[in-house]
C-alpha cells in the first residue's frame, strides 16, 4: 500500500506539471474538453451516469462511491486547425489566415479514489478541462499597423477534492471543491488598444496567471441493474483578475469560469453492453469578458470597464451519447458522438479570431485492455469536424467594415492508464 501511495504522489505531480504547462489549444464545448478521463473521451464525452474510471468524478463526484480503489491517469495529443477569412475590408485586411502557428498540444489528467467506509468514498481529479489558443504567425491586423505574430494563449488546470456518501442503497450525494489555476497571454493586437480603458495592459505583456474557487455537487442514483440516472451542477468559478491584461477583459482583467449543468442517463439492454445519455449546459454568457457584445464598445464602454465588451458568447446545450460493448473479460470497445451548440454568433466573428471555439460535432473511439485484474490500457481518439461562422455586421465601418469568417477542426488520441488497488 505505501508503494501505491507513493505511485500515486509521483503520478499526481507529473499530472499537474503536465495540467500546467500544457496549451490547450480549443476545445469541442466551446472552450471546454469535451470530457475528462481516457474511457469518457472514447465515449463521447458521457460520464454523468456512466462511472468508468477514477477521472469520471471531475463530471459527476457522487460517482466516487461506484469506483472502489483506484487510480487512472491520462494524456492526450491535440491538433486543432483553426483559421479566419477577412473579405470587404476598406483598411487592408482582406485575405485568409491561419492560425495554426502552433501545434500539436499535450494535455494530462490524472484522478484517485479511494473509500473510507462501506458508504462513504474519497477522491482528488486534476486535470486540463478548457483552454483557447491561436497563433496567426501573419497577422491578420497588419494592415491597421499591428506588427509580430497575433494570438491569445488560455490554459486552465482544474483541482476537485472530493467526498460522496451512499445516502441510499444505489443512491450517491458527492461535493468536490473546484480550483483552477489559470495562465494568459495575448500579442499581436496593439491597433485595438485605443478603444481599451487601460491601453498599457491591453497586449504583449507575457503570460499573467489568475486562480479560482468554485463547487461542483452531483448524485448518482441506479434505480435497476439495467438504469442509472445522474446529474451534477458547477458553480461559476470566481477567479482573480488576469492585472496584465485589466485593459482587454471586462471589469479591469476578470476571467471567471462560467457555471455549467447537466443529467445523464445509462442504460444495460444487455449484460454486456451500456448505453449513455448526457445533456449539459454550459453559461458562457454568465462571465463578462467571454460573454459580453463587442457591440458594447459602440455604445461608448470601453474595453477593460466593468459591463463592457467581451468575446460575445452565449450560452450552449451540449448532447452527448456513447456506448460501452465488453467484448469479454479483457477487451472493451467504445465509441460516441457529441454535438455543442455554436457560442460565437454571426456578429461577434471579428474578435472571435482569435478564440474560435465553435466546432459542434465529434465522433469518438476508444478500447481498453485489461492487462491483468490490477492493470488497464485504453485509448482514445476523437474527430471534432470542421464548422464555419460566417460573419453577417462583424466588422464596424470604423475597422474598415467587411465581414470576419472563422473556422475550426480538431482531431486528438491519446493514452490511458487504470490502476485498481
Amino acid at each position: 500500500m505505501r508503494t501505491a501511495r507513493s505511485s500515486i504522489l509521483q503520478v499526481s505531480v507529473i499530472a499537474v506539471a503536465t495540467a500546467l504547462l500544457a496549451t490547450p489549444a480549443a476545445a469541442t464545448d466551446g472552450y471546454f474538453l469535451h470530457g475528462v478521463g481516457a474511457k469518457a473521451k472514447g465515449t463521447g464525452g458521457v460520464a454523468i451516469a456512466l462511472p468508468q474510471e477514477a477521472t469520471s468524478i471531475a463530471t459527476n463526484p457522487a460517482l466516487a462511491t461506484q469506483l472502489g480503489h483506484r487510480a487512472d491517469l491520462g494524456i492526450d495529443i491535440f491538433v486543432p486547425d483553426r483559421g479566419a477569412t477577412i473579405s470587404g475590408n476598406q483598411f487592408g485586411l482582406n485575405g485568409s489566415y491561419s492560425g495554426n502557428g502552433a501545434n500539436p498540444f499535450v494535455l494530462g489528467d490524472v484522478a484517485y479514489v479511494r473509500p473510507i467506509s462501506d458508504r462513504v468514498s474519497a477522491g482528488i481529479a486534476i486535470y486540463a478541462n478548457g483552454g483557447m489558443n491561436t497563433v496567426y504567425k501573419r497577422n491578420p491586423f497588419a494592415s491597421l499597423g499591428a506588427t509580430g505574430k497575433a494570438g491569445v494563449d488560455l490554459k486552465q488546470a482544474f483541482i476537485t477534492p472530493t467526498i460522496a456518501v451512499e445516502v441510499a442503497d444505489g443512491q450517491s450525494l458527492g461535493v468536490s471543491a473546484v480550483a483552477v489555476v489559470q495562465t494568459f497571454r495575448a500579442y499581436g493586437i496593439a491597433p485595438f488598444s485605443g478603444a481599451s480603458l487601460d491601453p498599457a495592459n491591453f497586449t504583449n505583456r507575457g503570460n499573467d496567471w489568475s486562480t479560482g474557487f468554485g463547487f461542483k455537487v452531483g448524485y448518482y442514483g441506479r434505480l435497476s441493474d439495467q438504469l442509472s440516472v445522474g446529474a451534477f451542477y458547477q458553480s461559476k468559478i470566481r477567479a482573480s483578475r488576469f492585472d496584465k491584461y485589466a485593459g482587454l477583459f471586462e471589469d479591469r482583467g476578470d476571467f471567471d469560469v462560467p457555471a455549467s449543468f447537466g443529467v445523464g442517463v445509462a442504460v444495460k439492454p444487455t449484460k454486456r453492453l451500456t448505453v449513455g445519455v448526457d445533456y449539459r449546459r454550459i453559461q458562457y454568457s454568465g462571465v463578462g469578458s467571454v460573454g459580453n457584445s463587442i457591440a458594447l464598445l459602440f455604445e461608448g464602454r470601453p474595453l477593460g470597464q466593468k459591463g463592457g465588451p467581451g468575446f460575445g458568447w452565449r450560452d450552449i446545450n451540449v448532447y452527448k451519447v456513447g456506448a460501452v460493448w465488453d467484448v469479454n473479460d479483457r477487451l472493451t470497445l467504445r465509441a460516441g458522438y457529441g454535438r455543442s451548440g455554436n457560442p460565437v454568433p454571426k456578429g461577434e466573428t471579428l474578435f472571435n479570431i482569435l478564440a474560435p471555439g465553435i466546432v459542434q460535432d465529434h465522433l469518438t473511439i476508444g478500447v481498453t485492455h485489461k492487462v491483468s485484474d490490477r492493470v488497464e490500457l485504453s485509448a482514445h481518439a476523437l474527430r471534432a469536424f470542421r464548422n464555419s461562422q460566417e460573419g453577417r455586421g462583424s466588422i464596424p465601418a470604423s475597422f474598415g467594415g467587411g465581414e470576419a469568417d472563422i473556422s475550426l477542426a480538431e482531431t486528438s488520441f491519446g493514452l490511458g492508464l487504470g490502476l485498481k488497488f
